[in-house]
C-alpha cells in the first residue's frame, strides 16, 4: 500500500499489524447476535444478553487498562490481554451449547479485548506525539480494511461454521500479541518508557510521580463526561445493527451474507470515503469537538432512513450515512484526550471508553426485547432517540470546551 510509505518502519509494522487483528476480529463480532439467535436457537432477549455480558467485561477492561497503563507496563498489559483473549476465543469452540459457560466466557472475553483498547491509544499518542491526530486517523483507516476484509468473509465462514470464526479471531489476536512482545522489546528502553524524553511512551515500569489520584481527575469532568455521555448514547444506537437489523434479515429469508456485505461496505468507505471526511472537516468540523457533533448529526440521518425504509436499499443507505459519521468519531476522541490530558490521557481515555462501552451494554439487550415484541420499527425508533441525545451530549462537551481550556486545569 503506497500510502505506508509516508510513515516510518516502525509505523508500517504497527499498521499491518493493526489490520490483520481487525481482521480477525471482524470474523466473529458482527456474527455474535446471529450466533445466539440461528446457531444456539435462542431469542433476541438472550442474544441481547450475551452482548450485554461481553460488554459488561468491556467497560472494566477500559477502566482497568486506562487505570493499570503506568503501573504493570505497557508492554504486560497490551500482550497479557491480548493472550488472555485469544486464549477465551478458542475455547469457545468447547462450550458450545453450554449456556451457563458461554456467559462468563462472554464476559472474560469482553474484559480481556477492551484492557488492551485504551493501553493500545495511550501508547501511540505518546510515542509519536508530533503526528498522533493523523496516526490515530490512519490507524483507523487500516483497522477497517481489516474489518472490510473479515467481513467479506465471515458471511461465508458463517455458512461453514461459525466455530471458524472463532478460532480465526483468535489467532489474529495471539499473533498481535506476538506482535506487540516482539515490537515493544525492540524498542529502546528511555524512549519507550520515559514520556520526559523525545516525546515518545510515558514512564510504564515504575509507578507515577505523586499527582491527582483517580477521584481528583474525575472531578474534571469538561475533558471527558459529556463526551463519555455521547459515546455511551452513540453506541447504544449503534446496536439496532445486530439487534434489529441482523434478525430482520434473517426472518425475512435473505441469506447471511447479506448482512455481512453491510459491514464490509463499511470498511470499503472508510477507506474509500476518506477524501470526503476530509472536506467535511475542512468546511463543516474543524475541531475534534465539531467531529463528534457532526458524526452524532449522521448517525441520526441513518436510523431514520431504517425508521422510513425498512428493507435492504434503506439498510446499506442508512450504513453509508453511519459509516460517516463513524469515520468523523473515531479518531477524534482519543486525539482529544491526548492533546489536553497529558500524562493522564490513559485513564481517561479508558473511563470515557468505559462509558461508551456502557451503551453497548443497555443497547443490545433493551433492542434485542423490544425486537423481540415488535420488530424492527420500534428499534429504530429507538436508536434515532438515542443520536439525540448523543448529539445534545456532544454539543454541551462542545461549549464545555469552549469556556474552558483542560489542559491547563490539569496538573502535569
Amino acid at each position: 500500500m503506497k500510502f505506508l510509505q509516508q510513515y516510518p518502519k516502525e509505523v508500517r509494522g504497527f499498521l499491518v499489524a493493526s489490520l490483520v487483528n481487525s481482521a480477525g476480529g471482524s470474523l466473529m463480532w458482527p456474527l455474535t447476535t446471529m450466533y445466539v439467535f440461528d446457531e444456539l436457537g435462542r431469542n433476541m432477549q438472550d442474544a441481547g444478553l450475551v452482548i450485554l455480558i461481553q460488554s459488561v467485561g468491556g467497560i472494566a477492561g477500559q477502566l482497568l487498562g486506562g487505570a493499570m497503563y503506568h503501573r504493570i507496563g505497557v508492554k504486560r498489559l497490551i500482550v497479557g490481554s491480548l493472550m488472555l483473549n485469544a486464549l477465551g476465543l478458542f475455547s469457545l469452540p468447547f462450550i458450545n451449547g453450554y449456556w451457563s459457560l458461554l456467559l462468563p466466557m462472554m464476559l472474560f472475553i469482553g474484559f480481556c479485548n477492551a484492557v488492551s483498547l485504551p493501553a493500545i491509544q495511550a501508547f501511540v499518542g505518546f510515542r509519536f506525539a508530533d503526528r498522533r491526530g493523523e496516526l490515530f486517523n490512519v490507524i483507523y483507516v487500516a483497522n477497517n480494511i481489516g474489518i472490510a476484509i473479515g467481513t467479506a468473509m465471515s458471511g461465508f465462514l458463517a455458512e461453514i461454521s461459525y466455530h471458524l470464526s472463532f478460532v480465526a479471531n483468535g489467532i489474529t489476536s495471539l499473533g498481535f500479541a506476538i506482535f506487540f512482545l516482539v515490537y515493544l522489546t525492540r524498542l529502546d528502553g528511555s524512549e519507550a518508557e520515559n514520556p520526559e524524553e523525545k516525546g515518545h511512551s510515558p514512564q510504564v515500569k515504575t509507578p507515577l510521580p505523586a499527582g491527582p489520584g483517580a477521584w481528583a481527575l474525575l472531578r474534571n469532568i469538561r475533558i471527558y463526561l459529556f463526551m463519555g455521555f455521547g459515546s455511551l448514547f452513540m453506541w447504544f444506537g449503534v446496536s439496532v445493527w445486530n439487534n434489529g437489523v441482523s434478525p430482520h434479515i434473517i426472518s425475512e429469508g435473505m441469506s447471511k451474507t447479506a448482512f455481512s456485505y453491510l459491514w464490509t461496505l463499511n470498511g470499503i468507505l472508510i477507506f474509500v470515503a476518506q477524501p470526503l471526511t476530509t472536506m467535511i472537516k475542512r468546511w463543516f468540523a474543524r475541531t475534534e469537538t465539531a467531529q463528534m457533533t457532526m458524526s452524532a448529526v449522521f448517525y441520526m440521518a441513518a436510523y431514520m432512513i431504517i425508521v422510513v425504509m425498512n428493507n435492504y436499499p434503506g439498510f446499506v443507505l442508512a450504513m453509508i450515512l453511519a459509516t460517516l459519521g463513524e469515520m468523523l468519531i473515531s479518531p477524534a476522541i482519543p486525539a482529544y484526550i491526548a492533546d489536553r490530558a497529558g500524562n493522564h490521557a490513559p485513564f481517561y481515555i479508558g473511563v470515557a471508553g468505559g462509558m461508551g462501552a456502557a451503551g453497548r451494554v443497555v443497547g443490545p439487550y433493551a433492542m434485542g426485547t423490544l425486537y423481540d415484541g415488535g420488530g424492527l420499527t420500534p428499534v429504530a425508533w429507538l436508536a434515532v432517540g438515542t443520536a439525540v441525545m448523543s448529539l445534545l451530549s456532544f454539543l454541551v462537551h462542545s461549549k464545555l470546551s469552549k469556556r474552558n481550556q483542560i489542559s491547563e486545569s490539569i496538573a502535569a
